[in-house]
């Protein structure tokens, strides 16, 4: 299979089809302007998911892993997810708390990606995003020991069902101590644009201390 690229409308760059360039990365931090912008043209056009980011991390026998994770925030220290701690990821990150975030917008020919060290956001932060979930998403969250085998899907079903039934309904369900949010605070941003003939356009911003380099990169 071959699909060839070079049809990118540049929705955030004035509706004129243009090469990603160094010049496109300003402010401080110098990726997020134009993630932000990617990410709205995203959505303008109907990317399913388009917060849907893979995320690769490294567990404490050196094996990568990657899944694919909703992001939940982008600030100026970085991207946030929401997952539990004792997950496959959440132990991962505790043995190396180093990971990889990778935006696949591949219907419009670019993808983005972030590197860096992982850190846990603050306990505030994790509970204001919590009681925005949707109840049975918080049950379902409590119910679940994540990662952990089960003998069947009908066991699942129960164990979820038995804690929603223990819960008062009109009250909180309270989260979970062993759930909570990460942030990859990136020393790398990298911009990816299919290009003709495969000579792709990709740059970066690099943190360098608390500055930033911005370079291109050959495909």
């Amino acid at each position: 299979m071959r699909v060839g690229y070079g049809a990118d409308d540049a929705t955030g760059r004035d509706g004129v089809a243009e090469n990603l360039d160094v010049a496109w990365l300003t402010g401080d931090p110098p990726w997020r302007a134009l993630f932000e912008s990617w990410f709205a043209a995203a959505v303008d056009a109907g990317v399913t998911e388009p917060n849907a980011m893979i995320v690769g991390t490294v567990d404490a026998d050196s094996r990568p892993a990657t899944r694919t994770v909703l992001c939940k925030g982008v600030s100026d220290d970085g991207i946030a997810f929401f997952t539990g701690y004792d997950s496959d990821k959440g132990r991962a990150i505790a043995a190396n708390p180093y990971a990889s975030a990778t935006f696949p917008w591949i219907a419009m020919e670019r993808q983005v990606h972030v590197r860096g060290r992982v850190v846990k956001v603050p306990a505030e932060e994790t509970a204001a995003y919590w009681n925005s979930r949707p109840r049975g998403s918080q049950v379902s969250a409590s119910a679940s020991d994540q990662s952990r085998p089960i003998e069947s899907r009908e066991a699942l079903e129960m164990k979820a069902a038995r804690l929603a039934e223990s819960l008062d309904e009109a009250g909180s369900v309270p989260v979970p101590s062993n759930w909570g949010g990460y942030r990859i605070v990136p020393d790398i941003v990298e911009f990816w644009q299919g290009r003709a003939d495969r000579l792709h356009n990709r740059v970066r911003a690099v943190r360098a201390g608390d500055s930033w380099h911005v370079e291109r990169l050959q495909p």
